[in-house]
């Protein structure tokens, strides 16, 4: 009766029966195909693209572009691609994944594919895990793509801006899946919409895709750099705001907790660093620093609104009075408060930009994959990428034969067995290829082998290309290969002449991975296209995942039975256990990974918007509109904020006419008297009149077409170092919020909550500071868009720790006449800067 059901509800099954047809209609083709000439057969792509163009839709033209794929392939390429191989391209195509054995020959089959998509004309992404296997097949299929009218692009992490957009433009484009990544990112950190790289993502074929879009799924891509807002400089704004005095060089509100400088306290800010206008965009930073400084001062009390433990500030909760560990004020007051306090100003590398690859490859208009191992992950597959998984059947019957688990009581008992395993087979010239979770295991096994004299090559993921060398050898006589379970994944292991006699290749695996899917893959190296092959795994009951489900039972059983180190135990109780102890697991790992993208959805979100609104400023001629909108949402919060108490001779008009001549307007040009026995509105529209009026004068005082340019560098600053304040308050808040769980409370629900509100309060200074730095900046002769910080991407390891390039440092923005960081008093030009 369960054979019944699962033959009717075989998904696998319908799937083929489908793809089966469309393989049908494309064998049917062959022979029409086989009679066109060369000329004839290349211009059926043109052909195809104006079909397209005029209406017809890329599956109306399947058929018989895979026909016009296949009859090229084996002209140009020798290689006819199989029906399996088709069928897999028609999975491709419907955008799921095509679970190909190895040696299936899945390079060839995404052609069929990559071809068909390409012509839409919006440009289709191969992706590989390394730069090697990239320019490999990029250089191989070229030749296939070229001949059919097709450009081929090669991504490398090399290249030049200009080689980067070169490469994208191109009709295919093959690269990493990191340096898409990196590239998307970057994308949206240029000052200017030219310089960017990318088009719109249209179409990717991810080869190896659960290596990429599961194993490389837990660590995000990050783009980080160094602080432009520096120690040095907040110990010295904090140096100067002590010598400030309250009222007449700084005016507090008490109930906004606000602080603005005086027109005393600007001269003395000028002064005290030799500069002419505190408000010039070339000061940006330093006017931050100060601000922020006298912030900590006059409105963050120690032991109320934090502190100090262990050499740290630690936040209080305004609103239970618990310790915050773990989280950070933003946009600089963290650092102002550490150098009050005289403790050590904290001057990392910040993350400027981050995205996980679930993320990113979710915003393609399709997304496909290969691989030879996927149906284990088939449920993560469907619930993250919205893919299938579909098993195509083997060209030829698989002849491997997969021999049971042999345990051992010991760790070292199991390791004299593979010794002795692989010494005899060596002796009758039969390949081996021994399989390791780590690399510690590699260098135990070759201890072994040496001490029996047996030749042997010991591979770790360190050199590409020669790893694929190592792997491509694996297959001859008497060949004996130690490699990671990872390595060689997309390098076929081809057996040499008089092999297949010996058995063919034998695979030995010293330990159980804890995912089947690796395990597989490692099975899979063996019995590539009908082949002989045996594979063999050797465990101990010391071993991790032994370790797991209480193998100390299991080993005093095999005591009491007086089984030594030698006599190995075949259970299949014990092979089952194994298995469950894999999907335990997997099943934790999927979840880990699962709850990285719900963390990093909510940063998703606001990505979206911040990176939307920054390629429409980069795109518009004239942002003026949107800075108005920003100068009136600050016009109406301020007087909004001013104006709280019911009665008018209450209102705080002092305090607006400080803010406006500190933020929007010039001193003086609004006075209290102006502003009495008005309503809210009154005080509203008088306001709002007198900024259009001086954003008018600023503009007639210059061209509007740098007025157009100004508005663009002011905007672009105030959003990239917004933005990456922001990702990095949101990065330690992601950091600190697991702690919130014994407080009853869910961690993700909290991170979303505060997330939104922090994002809040990053538009809001958004506006802001562009608000004040359009209406008060003077605009210098050398107008020019400039970088709020210099990047680095930080790659992601496959065990999913972060690797850090050295940081590429960045000084502050120092002016000339400012005083110089080393603390020495004098100008910056006498000092280091003439260095």
């Amino acid at each position: 009766m369960l054979s019944v059901l699962n033959k009717m509800f075989d998904m696998n099954k319908r799937d083929l029966k489908r793809l089966d047809k469309i393989a049908d209609k494309v064998e049917a083709l062959a022979t029409q195909m086989e009679q066109l000439t060369d000329e004839q057969l290349t211009a059926k792509t043109t052909e195809f693209k104006e079909r397209f163009l005029k209406g017809e839709t890329l599956d109306d033209l399947q058929a018989e572009a895979f026909a016009v794929v296949r009859e090229a392939s084996k002209r140009v390429l020798g290689m006819y691609p199989f029906r399996v191989q088709i069928i897999g391209a028609a999975a491709l195509h419907e955008g799921n994944i095509a679970e190909m054995k190895t040696g299936e020959g899945k390079t060839l089959t995404s052609t069929l594919s990559v071809y068909l998509n390409a012509l839409a004309g919006q440009g289709v992404h191969v992706v590989t895990v390394n730069e090697y296997l990239a320019s490999r097949d990029a250089t191989e299929m070229a030749l296939l793509y070229e001949f059919l009218g097709f450009s081929v692009g090669l991504n490398l992490n090399s290249l030049s801006k200009e080689e980067k957009r070169e490469a994208y433009s191109a009709d295919i484009t093959y690269s990493t899946n990191n340096e898409l990544g990196f590239d998307y990112l970057r994308d949206n950190m240029v000052l200017y919409n030219e310089h960017k790289v990318q088009r719109p993502l249209f179409y990717a074929v991810i080869d190896e895709v659960d290596s990429i879009l599961i194993d490389e799924a837990r660590t995000p891509l990050i783009i980080s750099g160094q602080a432009a807002k520096a120690a040095e400089l907040y110990r010295l704004a904090n140096k100067f705001t002590q010598s400030l005095k309250k009222e007449e060089d700084y005016s507090y509100d008490e109930s906004t907790k606000g602080v603005v400088l005086t027109e005393s306290g600007i001269e003395k800010s000028e002064a005290a660093f030799s500069i002419d206008n505190l408000f010039d965009l070339e000061h940006t930073t330093l006017n931050h620093a100060i601000n922020q400084s006298l912030k900590a001062h006059a409105s963050m009390h120690i032991d109320v609104d934090y502190v100090v433990q262990e050499g740290e500030v630690v936040i209080v909760d305004s609103f239970t009075g618990r310790l915050m560990k773990g989280r950070r004020y933003s946009d600089g007051l963290h650092q102002a408060i550490e150098a009050k306090e005289g403790l050590e100003v904290q001057n990392e590398t910040m993350t400027l930009a981050t995205i996980t690859f679930q993320n990113y490859f979710r915003m393609y208009d399709k997304l496909s994959g290969m691989t030879g191992t996927a149906k284990t992950e088939e449920e993560e597959f469907r619930n993250i990428y919205n893919m299938n998984v579909i098993a195509i059947p083997t060209n030829r019957p698989l002849i491997r034969d997969d021999r049971a688990d042999l345990i051992y009581s010991s760790m070292e008992g199991k390791y004299q067995a593979v010794a002795e395993d692989i010494k005899e087979r060596n002796d009758k010239g039969q390949p081996v290829l021994v399989g390791t979770v780590a690399i510690e295991t590699s260098e135990i096994i070759s201890k072994h082998l040496t001490k029996y004299g047996v030749k042997h090559n010991v591979l770790n993921a360190k050199n590409h290309s020669r790893e694929a060398e190592i792997i491509l050898e694996a297959g001859h006589k008497g060949a004996v290969t130690i490699a990671t379970n990872m390595a060689g994944r997309g390098t076929d292991i081809k057996l040499e002449e008089g092999v297949q006699e010996l058995g063919g290749l034998a695979v030995l695996g010293t330990e159980r991975h804890e995912s089947r899917r690796i395990d597989n893959q490692l099975r899979g190296r063996s019995g590539r296209q009908g082949d002989p092959g045996v594979t063999q795994f050797y465990l101990s009951l010391e071993d991790e995942l032994m370790r797991r489900f209480g193998s100390d039972q299991m080993k005093s059983m095999m005591t009491k039975l007086g089984m030594d180190d030698t006599t190995p135990i075949q259970s299949k109780m014990v092979s089952r256990s194994v298995e469950s102890a894999q999907k335990r697991v997997e099943g934790n790992n999927f979840d880990a990974r699962k709850r990285l993208l719900q963390y990093d959805d909510v940063l998703r979100l606001q990505r979206e918007i911040i990176y939307k609104e920054r390629n429409e400023i980069l795109e518009s001629e004239n942002i003026r509109g949107v800075l108005e909108k920003m100068l009136s949402n600050v016009i109406a919060n301020a007087v909004a904020i001013h104006t709280t108490e019911e009665k008018e001779s209450d209102w705080n008009l002092k305090g607006l006419e400080d803010f406006l001549g500190a933020n929007i307007l010039p001193d003086g040009r609004i006075t209290t008297v102006a502003m009495e026995e008005k309503s809210v509105e009154e005080l509203t529209s008088l306001i709002q009149e007198a900024v259009t009026e001086r954003y008018d004068e600023k503009e007639e005082e210059m061209s509007e077409e740098r007025m157009r340019e100004f508005e663009k560098v002011v905007l672009l600053r105030a959003i990239d170092s917004k933005w990456t304040d922001h990702i990095d308050a949101m990065d330690q808040l992601r950091h600190g919020i697991h702690l919130r769980a014994y407080g009853q409370t869910d961690p993700l629900r909290e991170y979303q909550a505060e997330g939104f509100a922090m994002f809040e309060e990053m538009v809001a200074s958004i506006e802001a500071d562009s608000a004040k730095y359009v209406m008060k900046a003077e605009i210098r002769n050398n107008l020019e868009r400039e970088e709020v910080v210099k990047a680095q991407a930080v790659n992601p390891k496959e065990d999913g720790e972060q690797v850090r390039k050295k940081p590429v440092r960045r000084a502050v923005n120092i002016g000339r006449n400012d005083p110089c960081p080393c603390g020495s008093g004098k100008k910056y030009k006498n000092c280091h800067g003439n260095a």
